[in-house]
């Protein structure tokens, strides 16, 4: 199953509007929904990334499948299932304290998203100055 760029684009815009709807209704106080309702859209979209994600790397296990072809690409893929995993644990950590389920301090909230966008930052700079160098 492939999705072409429209509506891989589509479907992004869908989820994030209603992320966006949900959570303007909670803070206006319209909607006393609890915030583990709030994000499901993004979670919803998580899961259909993941689930692609998984599927790709599953299928480097078929069987007549070169290793040597494919060494960034499954570096790359890696990296991605480790930025979607530190997203979602930020996203539960952000609930549960916007929920009030524990007294964790701010500052440890944002340390999965710390490292997502300092991850983010090393690849970026990777891709950039040492793949550049031919």
């Amino acid at each position: 199953m492939r999705m072409s760029l429209a509506q891989r684009v589509l479907l992004t815009w869908l989820f994030t509007l209603l992320f966006l709807i949900m959570l303007v209704l909670k803070l206006d106080e319209k909607a006393p929904w609890n915030w583990f309702l709030i994000f499901i859209p993004v979670w919803i979209f998580d899961t259909i990334l993941l689930v692609m994600l998984i599927v790709k790397m599953a299928g480097r296990c078929k069987s007549g499948f070169d290793p040597r072809n494919g060494s960034q690409n499954i570096k790359k893929k890696a990296w991605y299932l480790v930025a979607m995993l530190l997203k979602l644990a930020f996203c539960l950590a952000l609930c549960a304290k916007l929920q009030r389920f524990t007294t964790m301090k701010l500052a440890y909230v944002f340390i999965p998203l710390w490292a997502l966008l300092l991850g983010g930052m090393v690849e970026l700079g990777y891709n950039i100055f040492y793949l550049r160098r031919d």
